[in-house]
């Protein structure tokens, strides 16, 4: 049989409608954006230091009797257990979440994660004991693994073919606001007086989850989730007014057939670990891995602390990391306009080299201004320096991997392994943004400077797997993506001819009636 990349096209189009249901159903990734940035924030916070962690509080103003160096000056594990027990909290939900998803619809896992967010806001912002904090950080991690898991594959199941990779992005975008708004109400939080400012950050994430769960309400399901929870009717229905035309008969029975296979299996964990989901079980580990491992959540949950920790003054620190959210938002917008027009791989590619570039470049000054004893400062100009080479660092992964980590596991995936291969994806992103979050300080007081130039490296070893590994998704129809994994070098020896032959010979059909 011979096999082209040519996959079947549907006809479709744009409709408002669409645009509005993902931008709501993006609300999760606000939500996880404004837990990633807030964290950062409220640990410099006198108030909160002074009343959770005071031998932390008395080393930072120089009140510690123990000589500490400036790498180190921030390293309690306590401390990082409250960034980071959010994402060990998302690691365990989210495989709980992939069966929710399935069984329940996309919008039940929506809705879950956002009374799981508003139940962590309210336990958070009331607490009096440590323990509680991390407790209710617990419960907003429990929401991200749920939220997480849902929202990618909601938004790349409704939007069509050609502008899924701007659409899916909204839930990058969505994140990137959060993270924005969240350094914001710290720079604000910080001077109410009283000691309140730091339970006014974390309580705000309340009206976001709100949103969530009321549109989450208020939304279409999927087409697809519709059909495989036996809805047909309502599912074309669905799918109608999401494509803006009636002739959707095509497309229609292509998701009756997907689903068909889908609700065939059984055991989907165990079903997901064949041969002939190979690759994109490789895809949907690795991936996630990568984007942690690019370092960038050293700079987004410690940015505050890493510039007070490098000598900028409190106000400076959250201005900084102010700006470096804005940037980030910039970036993501970007991503929008060029991830369907360039595609996938050169994103991945050139936004790879610039951050490995940035890590170089501020491994290299901080190194030079405060070497191995952490003596020394910056001067005006190499801080400048140092913040321009973080913002560009940020802007490189906002307009590529930050993206691109959440879009392609989320639709190269078919459809009866879509939902277990989002689970794992969320999984293994939580658990190494958990080991990030938690060793982050402590490794920095241990390799210094060099730190950053082994992110570098890491980078460098992505680049090279994208380049060899991963296929351009970019306007493939979801039901077309085992053709283009077939037709790869490496991967295509594990996807059986039986695989696509319902998609040949329905290009076959599409072709005949074209010509007719």
């Amino acid at each position: 049989m011979v096999v082209t990349a040519q996959t079947r096209q549907h006809e479709e189009h744009l409709p408002l409608y669409v645009i509005v249901t993902c931008m709501v159903a993006a609300t999760g990734g606000l939500l996880f954006g404004y837990d990633i940035g807030i964290s950062g924030g409220i640990t410099t916070m006198d108030d909160f230091l002074k009343k959770f962690f005071p031998a932390t509080h008395e080393k930072t103003k120089g009140g510690s009797p123990i000589l500490e160096d400036e790498y180190c000056k921030y390293n309690n594990h306590l401390l990082t257990l409250f960034t980071s027990s959010l994402y060990l909290a998302a690691l365990i939900s989210s495989i709980f979440a992939s069966t929710i998803t399935r069984k329940y619809g996309r919008k039940a896992s929506m809705f879950v994660g956002g009374s799981l967010f508003l139940t962590g806001a309210l336990l958070g912002s009331i607490a009096n004991k440590v323990s509680w904090v991390i407790v209710g950080r617990l419960f907003l991690g429990f929401g991200v693994g749920f939220c997480n898991q849902s929202v990618p594959v909601y938004l790349c199941e409704m939007a069509p073919a050609k502008h899924r990779g701007a659409l899916n992005i909204y839930f990058q975008m969505a994140v990137t606001i959060g993270i924005l708004a969240a350094n914001f109400i710290n720079f604000v939080a910080a001077r109410i007086p009283g000691g309140f400012g730091w339970r006014v950050s974390i309580g705000l994430v309340a009206f976001p989850a709100m949103v969530m769960m009321v549109g989450a309400l208020a939304l279409s399901d999927t087409p697809i989730s519709l059909i495989e929870r036996g809805h047909h009717d309502a599912a074309k229905r669905t799918l109608q007014k999401i494509r803006g035309t009636i002739n959707v008969e095509h497309e229609f029975q292509d998701l009756i057939y997907a689903s068909y296979f889908s609700n065939k299996v059984e055991y989907p964990w165990k079903n997901i670990l064949l041969p002939r989901y190979r690759p994109q079980l490789v895809i949907c580990i690795l991936i996630p891995i990568f984007q942690q491992l690019t370092g960038i959540n050293n700079i987004i949950f410690y940015s505050p602390v890493l510039f007070k920790t490098m000598g900028f003054g409190s106000d400076a620190s959250l201005i900084s990391a102010t700006i470096t959210g804005g940037v980030f938002v910039v970036a993501t917008v970007l991503s929008i306009i060029s991830v369907d027009r360039f595609g996938r791989r050169v994103l991945f590619l050139v936004g790879g080299l610039l951050m490995m570039i940035c890590q170089i470049g501020v491994g290299a000054i901080i190194g030079l201004s405060f070497g191995v004893t952490g003596e020394g400062s910056l001067s005006k100009a190499e801080a400048n320096i140092m913040l321009a080479l973080i913002c560009g660092y940020v802007m490189a992964f906002g307009w590529s991997w930050a993206p691109l980590g959440w879009l392609v596991p989320s639709e190269i995936s078919p459809v009866e392994a879509r939902p277990t291969a989002q689970a794992i994806t969320v999984a293994f992103n939580m658990l190494f943004t958990f080991i990030i979050a938690q060793s982050f300080l402590s490794s920095l007081c241990f390799m210094k400077f060099a730190i950053f130039f082994f992110f570098a490296f890491l980078l460098a070893i992505m680049i090279v797997f994208m380049y060899l590994f991963v296929p351009e998704t970019r306007n493939v129809p979801l039901e077309g993506m085992s053709m283009v994994l077939k037709l790869h070098w490496f991967w295509g020896k594990y996807i059986p001819d039986e695989v696509i032959l319902w998609d040949y010979e329905s290009r076959l059909l599409r072709q005949v009636e074209q010509s007719n």
